[in-house]
C-alpha cells in the first residue's frame, strides 16, 4: 500500500495499469474521457496527498476485443495535484521535471508519515498483545446517549458498555443523529456526445487497423441506428472510405428510402442501392405460406448476403448497427443484423443512440420517427415490443445493475412492464451468443483453444 512504501522511504512510486474505459456520462470534473478516468485519477492524486509522494500513473492505450483503454496518463504531486496529464485515447510520452524536496514539505503539511514512525512502537505494542491474546480495551464516551437517540435507551441506572470498558453518559450531552438517504441507483443513461463520439471513433480506427482493412460498408436503412452508424464512420475514415447500401424490398416504406438518400448526402459517402425484392421472391416462391415473421428474417438474411458480398467488392468491413435495447430484448434476426464483426453501437441503450445522434447531427427528420424494422407494413418497435423505448431501457438499466424484479416494485416500477421487460431478457439470452458445440478433445475453440484475449 501507499502507507507501506511511503514508510519505506519512497518518494515516487510508478503504477501501471490497464483498466479498459467505462461510463459515458457527463462530469463535472476536469478530467477528459470516461468515468473510469476519473476515478483512477482521483484515487492516485488522494494516494499521493495522504502520503506526500509523487505517483506516475500510467494507463494503456488502445483497444481490445471491443475494450477501448483510455490512455490519459497522470504524474500526481505530493499535495495531490495534478502535474501533467497525457492526452486521451492516444499514444505518447509524457515527461515532467520533479524536485522530490517538494516531498518532504507536503510531509512537513501533512504529517501522517511522520505521525506513523511516531506511533509505529506503539503500534507494534499492540499489535503483539493481539497476538499473544492479551487483554485490551478501547472506550467510546457517549454510547449510552446514541443507543437512546436511536430509540433503545439503556436501562434506568445502567450504564452503557462499550468494547469491555463501562462509561456514564456525560450530563448534558447530546449526540446528533444524522440519517443517511436512500441509496444510489444504477449509472444514469445520459451520455456526454462529444466524449462518446471520440472513443467511438477510435475504436473504428483501432479495430480496422488490427483487421488490416481501409474501408467500410454500412446498410442505410433510413433509420437512426444506420444513421449514427454512419456519420460515425465517416468521421472515422473519411467518406471517401465508407459506402452506403440501401436494400429496399418492394413493400419497404418509400420513406426509408429517402431518408437514407437524406444520410448518404449529407455525408457525402459512396451510394450503393440494391433491390432485394426478386432475391427475397425467388425464395419465399416456394414457400407462400410463409407469415410475416419468416418473410422478415428472409430479407434481414438476403440483406447481410448483400453486405457481405460487397464488402469483398469493396475491400471492406461490414459495420453492423445494432442497439443495446435490441440486442437485449433479442429483437433481430439471428445472424442476419447481428453477423458484422464490428458494431460501435451494441453497447448503447435506444435513448442513448438517440442522443448521440442529436449530437452528431443527424437529421431530426430521422431522430424524431418512431423507429420501425420495415420488414412489415405498419410495424413498429415500440408496437412489437408492447413498452416504449425510454421504460424499456431505464428497466434494462436497472436489470443489469443486478436489481432484481421484486427491488424495482418495490421502488415503484409499474410490476406488468417489469415482467415484460424481464421475460424478454432472460428468454433471449440464446440468440446472444455464438452457436453451441459438442466438445470432444482437448482443443475444442472457445473452450480450450483460446487466445488470451479469449480468457
Amino acid at each position: 500500500s501507499g502507507t507501506i512504501v511511503a514508510l519505506d522511504g519512497a518518494q515516487l512510486v510508478i503504477v501501471p495499469s490497464a483498466p479498459p474505459a467505462r461510463g459515458a456520462w457527463p462530469k463535472t470534473d476536469e478530467v477528459p474521457g470516461p468515468a473510469s478516468v476519473s476515478r483512477w485519477e482521483r484515487l492516485t492524486r488522494d494516494m499521493a496527498d495522504e502520503h506526500g509522494i509523487y505517483i506516475a500513473l500510467a494507463n494503456l492505450v488502445g483497444s481490445e476485443a471491443g475494450k477501448q483503454f483510455p490512455g490519459c496518463a497522470m504524474l500526481a504531486g505530493p499535495k495531490g495535484e495534478v502535474r501533467a496529464r497525457g492526452p486521451l485515447w492516444e499514444e505518447a510520452i509524457v515527461t515532467a521535471t520533479i524536485d522530490l524536496a517538494d516531498v518532504t514539505r507536503a510531509r512537513a503539511d501533512m504529517p501522517l508519515i511522520a505521525d506513523l514512525e511516531t506511533m509505529m512502537p506503539h503500534l507494534r505494542d499492540t499489535l503483539a498483545k493481539l497476538d499473544a491474546g492479551t487483554p485490551h480495551f478501547l472506550a467510546y464516551d457517549g454510547m449510552e446517549a446514541l443507543a437512546e437517540s436511536m430509540g433503545d435507551p439503556a436501562p434506568a441506572g445502567k450504564a452503557a458498555v462499550t468494547s469491555g470498558h463501562a462509561t456514564s453518559r456525560p450530563s448534558g450531552r447530546s449526540v446528533c443523529v444524522v440519517r443517511a438517504g436512500p441509496p444510489n441507483g444504477p449509472a444514469p443513461l445520459e451520455i456526454d456526445g462529444a466524449m462518446v463520439e471520440g472513443w467511438l471513433v477510435q475504436f473504428l480506427r483501432d479495430e480496422l487497423r488490427r483487421r488490416g482493412f481501409k474501408k467500410v460498408v454500412v446498410g442505410v436503412s433510413g433509420g437512426v441506428d444506420s444513421a449514427v452508424t454512419a456519420f460515425l464512420a465517416a468521421r472515422a475514415f473519411g467518406p471517401e472510405n465508407v459506402v452506403g447500401v440501401r436494400m429496399p424490398y418492394r413493400t419497404s416504406s418509400p420513406e426509408s428510402l429517402e431518408h437514407g438518400k437524406l444520410v448518404i448526402d449529407a455525408l457525402g459517402i459512396e451510394e450503393r442501392t440494391v433491390d432485394i425484392s426478386a432475391a427475397v421472391d425467388g425464395y419465399l416462391q416456394h414457400e407462400a405460406d410463409a407469415d410475416p415473421a419468416r418473410r422478415g428474417n428472409v430479407m434481414a438474411r438476403m440483406r447481410m448476403i448483400t453486405l457481405f458480398d460487397l464488402s469483398a467488392k469493396y475491400r471492406a468491413i461490414p459495420l453492423g448497427t445494432g442497439n443495446k435495447t435490441e440486442r437485449l430484448f433479442g429483437y433481430f434476426t439471428w445472424h442476419a443484423d447481428d453477423s458484422p464483426p464490428i458494431n460501435p453501437l451494441g453497447d448503447l441503450f435506444k435513448t442513448q443512440v438517440w442522443a448521440l445522434a442529436r449530437h452528431l447531427g443527424v437529421p431530426e427528420v430521422i431522430v424524431g420517427k418512431a423507429p420501425s424494422a420495415d420488414l412489415v407494413v405498419g410495424q413498429t418497435d415500440e408496437g412489437d415490443f408492447g413498452i416504449s423505448y425510454p421504460k424499456a431501457d431505464e428497466l434494462l438499466n436497472w436489470m443489469l445493475s443486478g436489481y432484481s424484479a421484486d427491488d424495482l416494485v418495490t421502488r415503484g416500477f409499474d410490476a406488468a412492464e417489469v415482467a415484460l421487460v424481464r421475460k424478454r431478457l432472460e428468454t433471449t439470452h440464446w440468440k446472444r451468443r455464438l452457436p453451441t458445440v459438442a466438445m470432444l478433445s482437448g482443443s475444442a475453440i472457445g473452450e480450450s483453444y483460446l487466445r488470451p484475449v479469449d480468457y
